[in-house]
Formats: structure tokens, sequence, C-alpha cells
């Protein structure tokens, strides 16, 4: 998703009331409020400042490729693979985490749910449902945007970092299937009931187990919120599963995604009650991919270590794709 574009725009430096941030060009660094300008002998003349040409249609198509690329490889493993489906490997997966938290001393998803379900009105659930569901596409969506037209100049090496994060996932995708919580004691399709019972989904059914909770499928006491308190869509319906990999656990990319909004966000606010929200976004939604049984806390460390990767890659991608083109980054004032 590296843009092969960049122009230079003529403009002066920040304002005096905007701090003084540094910048590096091919030449080597500079500092202050304003780069060095070159004389006119030099073939310069006043201070310029490069930025890239940004076009916001070709931003869409390639955003939308990258993601649609991604769901595409992403639904070829676990329970996208083939036309059967194998639920003990993703189940299996699933109690070496949680046998791994346990030795550590941090497992602890299960009385998290239940406490949160006990609390009056069930703790308004269908909020951190819908949470789930939207505002993981609708916030990053609007920190691209918001990082495009505010910060030009840190826009592609942030946009590339979201694009290898969500491509480095499949990594996780396709050589770890993770049955998630909320699919641990479930005596559908997908659920793990059939696997510890030793039973089949039918079978279950003809005996009138119908949920998770249910004996013998009872073993775990995670509960699939969105299937039981309703929400925006429930990701083990039959439409979703079949577009759905249902076993795409590990890494989080609500992890991963929520923790790229909040390193765009907050240098860019200079209010402190936004620089505080941005900061607290992705917190709550670790509070929210447990408390709906969608993963394991460690799912998330999976993210961040995705996230960091991706970082990584693109920063040398677009550093040294705007090296050969001249560009120069320079870091913008906060806003908002």
């Amino acid at each position: 998703m590296i843009d092969k574009s960049t122009a230079a725009a003529p403009g002066a430096g920040p304002p005096d009331d905007t701090p003084a941030t540094i910048g590096t060009d091919a030449s080597g660094p500079s500092t202050g409020a304003a780069s060095a300008s070159r004389s006119p002998a030099d073939g310069g003349g006043d201070t310029e400042r490069h930025r890239p040409r940004l076009r916001w249609w070709r931003e869409v198509v390639y955003i939308v490729l990258v993601y649609v690329a991604y769901s595409a490889v992403r639904n070829q493993f676990g329970s996208g693979a083939g036309d059967t489906v194998d639920p003990d490997p993703a189940f299996h997966h699933g109690e070496a985490i949680i046998q791994l938290q346990r030795n550590i001393g941090l497992y602890f998803e299960d009385r998290l749910q239940q406490w949160y379900l006990d609390l009056p009105l069930d703790g308004l659930i269908r909020f951190w449902n819908v949470y789930y569901g939207v505002l993981h596409f609708v916030v990053a969506a609007f920190a691209l945007v918001w990082l495009y037209r505010q910060a030009p100049e840190k826009y592609r090496v942030w946009r590339n970092t979201l694009a290898f994060t969500t491509l480095l996932a499949l990594i996780g995708f396709a050589t770890f299937s993770l049955m998630p919580p909320r699919l641990m004691d479930d005596p559908g399709l997908y659920g793990g009931c059939q696997v510890y019972a030793d039973t089949t989904p039918d079978r279950l059914a003809a005996a009138g187990v119908e949920a998770a909770g249910d004996p013998p499928c009872d073993e775990f006491g995670f509960v699939d919120t969105i299937a039981v308190y309703g929400g925006w869509a429930s990701f083990g319906s039959d439409e979703m599963a079949a577009v759905s990999n249902q076993y795409a656990a590990m890494p989080s990319m609500h992890i991963g995604w929520s923790t790229w909004v909040a390193l765009v966000l907050a240098p860019l606010m200079r209010r402190r009650w936004l620089r505080a929200l941005a900061i607290a976004y992705p917190l709550l939604t670790l509070f929210c991919i447990i408390v709906t049984g969608n993963h394991y806390w460690i799912d998330g460390v999976g993210g961040l270590i995705c996230l960091g990767a991706g970082y990584l890659v693109a920063r040398m991608a677009t550093s040294l794709w705007e090296s050969r083109r001249g560009a120069v980054v320079v870091e913008p004032a906060a806003v908002g």
C-alpha cells in the first residue's frame, strides 16, 4: 500500500504557536521552526516543505484491496478450510491457551465475564456487542481520514503500518487456529462441546442440548453474548459462519487496530480529554473482547506483536521509497 506519487508544495515553517518538530530529508536532519532555506545561487528560494500528493479515491482503493485480500486469505484457514469443519485443532489450542494462562496465574476471562453479566441489566452487554462488531471498523476508518487530512506527512507510514499489521495476522490464522472462549462450550457445528463430550452436534441436539451451559456442554462456563443477548450480528450465525473463519482468534486484530488508532490519534490531540480517550480506546477494546467471549487476553498480545512488526516493516518500506523520491517527513503539530 505504498503510494509512489509525491510532490513538493511550497509553504512556510510552522506558526509561532506550533511546537518545533524534527524532520529528516534526503540530505540529513533538520530542526527548528523551519528548515534551512536555500540561497538563490543554489537554485533555491524560500523554505520548502515536501508533502506527499495523496488522492482520496486512490487511498480508498488501496485499503479496500488490502482488506478484501486479507479476508479472502483469512477465511481459507480454520473453520473456512474445506467443505467440512474439524474443530479439534482449534479446541485443543484453546485448551492450551487456557492452561498457559493458568500456569502464569492470569486466567480470569470466565470469572470476569460472569461477574459482568451478573450486574443489573446484564451490564448492558448489548452495548459491548455492538462495540465489538462496529467500532472496530468505524474508529479505524475515522483515524485514517483524520490522519489523511491533518497530518499527510505521517499518513503513508501509518497507513502502511495498518496494512502490514493486518497482513501479518494471517500468519497466526494460518498456523494456529484458535477456538474463541464463546465457542468452547458451544454444542453447534463450530463448538468445542462435541470434542470433549465425544459426540456430534446432531446427537447433542437430539438429546435436547440447545446452548452452551446445558449439560454436558458446561465445562468452561463461557457465554456467547451476541447469540444470547443480541447485538450487531452473531459471528456464530450460519450466515456469518459461511463467510468468516470462526477460529481466527489469534492474534486479535481488535487490539492491533485499536492500539494503532491510539498511536495515530493521541499525538494529534491538544485537548487532554481527547488524548485520554484515544489512549483509553485499546484498553476499552481489551475489556470488550474479553467480556463478550471473543478472545483471551493473550490474543491481544499477539495483536501487539503484529502491530510492532508491522510498524517496523512499514517504516523501512516507506523510508526507502520516500528517500528515493526525495520526500521530507515532517512531524505535524497537534490538533484537536
